[in-house]
């Protein structure tokens, strides 16, 4: 338990910014997910969606912004290829 008030308040604060970046990671992961699972003709439309998905958890700290990159990169490559 926290013996200070601010260390309280810390603990709360971390609480909730943690949920609030395990949903923005969790929100991520199936967008990705259904890219890979859509059907061809959808998959120009859901790269949009991936990559500003990607980008808002980049721009939230969430992740880093170069792996917001590489995930577009790799999810655009596979677009490509098929």
């Amino acid at each position: 338990m926290p013996t200070h008030k601010s260390a309280a308040k810390r603990m709360k604060t971390a609480e909730r910014d943690r949920l609030k970046n395990r949903k923005t990671k969790a929100t991520l992961r199936n967008v990705v997910k259904d890219f890979k699972a859509g059907k061809a003709e959808d998959k120009a439309a859901m790269l949009k969606e991936v990559a500003s998905v990607a980008d808002t958890a980049a721009r939230k700290h969430v992740i880093h912004k170069k792996k917001a990159a590489r995930i577009k990169s790799r999810l655009a490559k596979s677009l490509k290829t098929k």
